[in-house]
């Protein structure tokens, strides 16, 4: 069940709201939003159902924790070999939502609270290519969480974490971050 009470048939339309509210930062977002609202109403598949790469695209949430002096969390993904946000796939006729929920409490063992910059919804949209083995389209809707610290986190799926303020994040190398981080940061520090 989605968060508005709809059933799964009308994830859909709940999605394409949901991406259609989002403000683009920039001409790329704009651009990126416009192919997801295209990719969401053309019937495609949405969800994986195959790890790790089936179907190309899929619907991921991901969700960045900032602490109450400002600082954003990165994790350092194992598969990616990157520094990202937290986050994970939705599953079939799951609220976006809800797997930043499920995935802030498998991925980081804490409780997701709702930025006061956005509340429930996506704050960023994005279609990143993934590197290495399987390689595919993530359709990634970006969440703001309140979260002061991380006593523990999947060690597993996580090499490390690291919370940077904003522009530390603007001065590492874009090839060691989601390429979409540097524009996700600016946007955030537009809005603050």
């Amino acid at each position: 069940m989605l968060a508005d009470g709809s059933s799964s048939t009308d994830s859909r339309a709940y999605l394409m709201r949901q991406v259609q509210d989002v403000e683009p930062w920039d001409d790329t977002e704009a651009g990126q939003q416009a192919d997801v609202l295209s990719w969401i109403s053309s019937g495609a598949p949405l969800y994986r159902t195959r790890k790790p790469d089936v179907p190309d695209p899929h619907l991921v949430s991901y969700f960045v924790a900032r602490n109450r002096g400002g600082e954003l969390l990165l994790v350092a993904h194992r598969k990616a070999g990157l520094w990202l946000p937290s986050g994970g796939h939705v599953e079939p006729g799951e609220d976006p939502w809800e797997t930043v929920v499920r995935e802030c409490r498998e991925e980081l063992h804490a409780t997701a609270v709702a930025s006061r910059i956005v509340g429930e919804r996506p704050f960023f949209v994005t279609c990143a290519r993934t590197r290495g083995e399987g390689a595919h389209t993530d359709v990634s809707l970006w969440y703001v969480l309140d979260l002061d610290t991380v006593v523990s986190y999947d060690r597993r799926e996580f090499a490390g974490v690291r919370w940077l303020a904003p522009q530390q994040i603007l001065e590492e190398p874009i090839e060691g971050l989601d390429p979409h981080m540097h524009r996700f940061v600016r946007k955030l520090m537009s809005g603050l």
